[in-house]
């Protein structure tokens, strides 16, 4: 199939390892996670919220940034802060690949 008019900047498959997680943190508020590792996002995760749909390429500088998971998230400020405990351990440090 052609897509007449289109002009693609990328298109590629690659495979990739996700792992679904579900976890309530000691405040009571669930998460649905799915953590996708790729090669793309210069070493960070795709981290998705799978109650709310909401994405974000997530590396350790993002946790740092005050406010980052609360905005992106739609979070409150505690439960922006568990989310953060579990994610320091998940995303880990950034390696960059050629």
């Amino acid at each position: 199939m052609q897509l007449p008019n289109y002009d693609f900047m990328s298109d590629s498959t690659e495979d990739t390892s996700t792992r679904f997680t579900t976890f309530i943190t000691p405040s009571l508020k669930r998460f649905d996670l799915a953590v996708t590792a790729t090669n793309r996002f210069y070493g960070k995760k795709l981290v998705t919220d799978l109650q709310s749909g909401r994405t974000a390429i997530i590396g350790p500088d993002d946790l740092k940034e005050e406010g980052y998971l609360e905005h992106t998230f739609k979070l409150t400020e505690e439960e922006a802060s568990e989310l953060a405990q579990f994610l320091y351990f998940v995303v880990g440090t950034v390696n960059f690949t050629d």
